[in-house]
């Protein structure tokens, strides 16, 4: 067993504080193991009973029945009131899962789970936890669908910080597997490169794929694969639905609609499978409708997904930082600066804006900066954004950290995967 502090932590703060608490994630990232191992395990240890954890694993055959909210709340409202001088935590896997039903008993008012967790949350000896995998159902919902009353968890494939902490030996290998095979939990317990490409590709086929086309009644389920072919093909590069559209268009020999594939692409994010980092204009401290930048959630799945075929080291590089951003709890966008060429103004990129409330910096990832002309395009877009915010550079090809004459931070990818350096 893996052990993963940083979310279990969070879930011990948050225990009993009046609130469901909703741990989130793309499926098979672990957070049904988080929940019924690590976290039961927690209170098992705290003198809390296996008859006061009730649990409900949704996606499980002999859980079907309490697909029915009405049916599951009826059964946890029999327990947590035969005693109520006890605490009893509820466990839901994949509460997705539940179907809205009418409550025959009320007129034949349609019900949802989210009517039934907020009618279990009035119980004072009743501590609520769900786990879910899509964010059309859970993230969006939650400030409304549990009226403001959710504490929520995200939780992501193995960070390499995680993933080092079990496989161990030398870090720079270490590192190479993990660009290559990521992090989901399964694929690092396993030693056969064959099982792990087989298991990465059967996700795709089995779990994701068919979840998405099945919870959004997909009808082209061909153009569906070639979006995320391209997304995972052009992973740190700008992109849009219409550029996307296009080269679809080229591909399939029909003309393929931009909005059909930007809706395509929401059920994608709202898997948690991709996420899109908008772009933002340092200088004039706005948002950018289009291009945006995507990124898979797990680089693993991303290379199964291109069959290895695209191993391109500075872009995996890039969305293994900008995981690793998001999993610390930083909002992160993508920073752009405008130059004077002559009389054309010219936009340049920041890898990362990344904010933590009121503080600020900007990240630029840099595989290797070996020539001189790949120092100034690396450094030239820091510099243009001429303010006293920390500036750090996370690189590839340097053994130790330090600063340069321009007051920029240049950071080892490992040490900074690792935590061994604060970015702010």
């Amino acid at each position: 067993m893996i052990k993963r502090d940083f979310y279990l932590d969070k879930l011990i703060r948050n225990m009993c504080n009046g609130e469901i608490k909703v741990i989130t994630g793309i499926r098979r990232c672990g957070k049904s193991v988080l929940l019924f191992d690590l976290f039961k395990d927690y209170l098992l240890e705290k003198g809390i009973q296996e008859e006061q954890i009730i649990e409900f694993e949704l996606d499980q055959r002999k859980y079907y029945k309490y697909r029915n909210p009405i049916t599951l709340c009826k059964y946890v409202e029999s327990i947590v009131t035969a005693d109520k001088e006890k605490p009893f935590y509820l466990f839901i896997d994949e509460v997705q899962f539940t179907k809205k039903v009418k409550d025959k008993e009320n007129d034949d008012i349609e019900v949802t789970i989210y009517d039934m967790l907020n009618e279990l949350k009035s119980y004072k000896n009743l501590d609520v936890y769900v786990t879910g995998s899509n964010s059309k159902m859970l993230s969006s919902d939650i400030a409304t669908e549990f009226r403001g009353r959710a504490t929520q968890i995200h939780v992501y494939p193995f960070s390499f910080s995680e993933y080092y902490s079990y496989v161990g030996g030398d870090k720079r290998d270490a590192l190479y597997q993990y660009m290559l095979y990521g992090g989901m939990p399964r694929v690092v317990q396993m030693t056969d490169e064959k099982d792990k490409k087989a298991y990465l590709s059967n996700l795709y086929e089995e779990i994701y794929i068919k979840d998405i086309v099945e919870r959004n009644r997909i009808e082209r389920e061909d153009i569906l694969e070639e979006i995320l072919n391209y997304l995972a093909s052009q992973i740190s590069s700008l992109t849009n639905p219409s550029k996307v559209a296009d080269a679809l268009t080229s591909i399939k020999h029909e003309k393929i609609n931009s909005t059909l594939v930007s809706s395509y692409i929401k059920h994608i994010m709202n898997s948690f499978l991709v996420s899109m980092a908008r772009r933002y204009d340092v200088k004039g401290k706005s948002y950018f409708n289009y291009p945006n930048k995507y990124y898979y959630a797990d680089i693993g799945l991303r290379n199964a997904r291109l069959n290895y075929r695209q191993y391109d080291p500075g872009h995996i590089m890039e969305n293994i930082i900008y995981n690793e951003l998001l999993r610390r709890g930083y909002s992160v966008d993508v920073g752009v600066v405008a130059e004077r060429n002559h009389s054309e103004k010219v936009l340049r990129e920041i890898d990362f804006v990344v904010n933590d409330e009121d503080r600020k910096v900007y990240i630029q990832s840099a595989y290797q900066m070996d020539t001189e002309e790949k120092i100034v395009s690396e450094l030239q877009s820091l510099k243009l954004a001429n303010d006293f915010f920390k500036k750090i550079v996370i690189r590839m090809d340097i053994p130790h950290n330090y600063y340069d004459d321009n007051g920029m931070f240049h950071c080892n990818l490992i040490d900074f995967l690792l935590g061994n350096v604060e970015i702010f």
